[in-house]
Parts: C-alpha cells; sequence; structure tokens
C-alpha cells in the first residue's frame, strides 16, 4: 500500500471529495519526486560548467567573424 499525506487526504475531505477518490489523489501526490538541495547544486554546477564552454564559443565567433569583415575588407581596399 501506497503512503498517503494525511494533510492532502484531510483536506480533500473537507471539499466534499469521495473516500475513494481522496485517498487515491492524496498516494498520488505522495509518489510526487521533489529536487533536493544536492539535485539542485549539481544542476548549478553543470550551468557554470555549460556558461564556461558558452563565454568562449562566443569569442571564438567574435574572432572568427573579425577575420572574414579583415578579409572582405582586405580584398575591396
Amino acid at each position: 500500500m501506497s503512503i498517503m499525506i494525511t494533510e492532502v487526504y484531510t483536506a480533500f475531505k473537507k471539499a466534499g471529495v469521495p473516500e475513494e477518490d481522496a485517498v487515491r489523489a492524496a498516494e498520488a501526490l505522495s509518489n510526487v519526486q521533489t529536487a533536493t538541495k544536492a539535485d539542485i547544486s549539481l544542476v548549478r554546477s553543470d550551468i557554470v560548467k555549460l556558461e564556461k564552454e558558452l563565454l568562449i564559443t562566443k569569442w571564438m565567433v567574435g574572432l572568427i567573424l573579425s577575420g572574414i569583415i579583415v578579409l572582405i575588407l582586405k580584398t575591396f581596399f
């Protein structure tokens, strides 16, 4: 049998939800997984890594575009 959140069950009962539906809804909500602090810190560290890689990529694109512009200007002037 699943674990049920009693506060949710009580709130459903006060709202007039039938017994069977209140039990199923409370059990379903108890199965929902939430992120822990460790999960959030892992995501943050991944975001920091991606930001660093994106910064390098931006610089590379800038250098390539400036080189192309220099070549175009050299060709016509």
